[in-house]
């Protein structure tokens, strides 16, 4: 939960968030791109601008419950290859840019601290971007409608399996997600009992041999 009476922690979450936002559906788009499909190029999604990749929703749910979003990426299948493999490395590529993100941060904080450039500015920005990367890679590989693991899943499985996997996460992946953030647990939601010990151990892994 943020503190709203702490603007500097906001200014280091809304940093933090506009940028991981950004890479991770500019990946997404890159991606598919580079795989033939030139619409998300065409929609003006070849950037790392935040105000082309918002999400309402999204947004809310990462700025209140730490998971979330970005605006979808347009993706025409017809123009790919391979439909089902393709779209699983578009999918793919979004959360991979997350995470290959974090890394990159826990590379930059070593190396502040190596050149002992311990300022608190560095240090909390890199801290928020390692975060923040790595809530929104973990989240949306999820194999869920609407999130990135869904396609990932049903890419690689078997055609046949993979078609009923996506029809009953279509209709229901919706109501799963609303289901999985509601508080049945001691007052804890489902995804926060599955994911918080995953987003910690990444975290804490990454951070480990920094020296913070």
């Amino acid at each position: 939960m943020l503190n709203f009476s702490d603007p500097f922690s906001l200014l280091v979450f809304a940093i933090s968030l506009l940028f991981a936002l950004s890479i991770h559906e500019a990946a997404h788009a890159w991606t598919a791109n580079r795989l033939g499909d030139p619409t998300a190029k065409f929609a003006g999604r070849l950037t790392i601008n935040p105000l082309a990749h918002l999400d309402p929703m999204g947004t809310i749910l990462l700025i209140f419950f730490g998971f979330g979003w970005g605006k979808p990426v347009p993706v025409d299948e017809f123009n790919l290859d391979n439909p089902r493999r393709d779209s699983a490395l578009i999918s793919l590529a979004g959360p991979g840019a997350n995470l290959a993100a974090a890394i990159l941060g826990s590379l930059i904080l070593w190396l502040t601290h190596r050149l002992n450039i311990n300022s608190l500015v560095t240090v909390s920005l890199m801290l928020g971007l390692i975060r923040l990367n790595v809530i929104l890679g973990i989240f949306n590989l999820l194999p869920l409608h609407p999130l990135d693991g869904n396609k990932i899943l049903t890419g690689f499985l078997p055609s046949q399996i993979a078609s009923r996997v996506e029809k009953i996460t279509r209709q229901h992946g919706i109501l799963l997600l609303i289901f999985a953030f509601l508080p049945i647990f001691s007052g804890q939601s489902l995804i926060n009992i599955i994911l918080t010990p995953m987003i910690g151990l990444t975290v804490n892994g990454l951070l480990f041999w920094t020296n913070f």
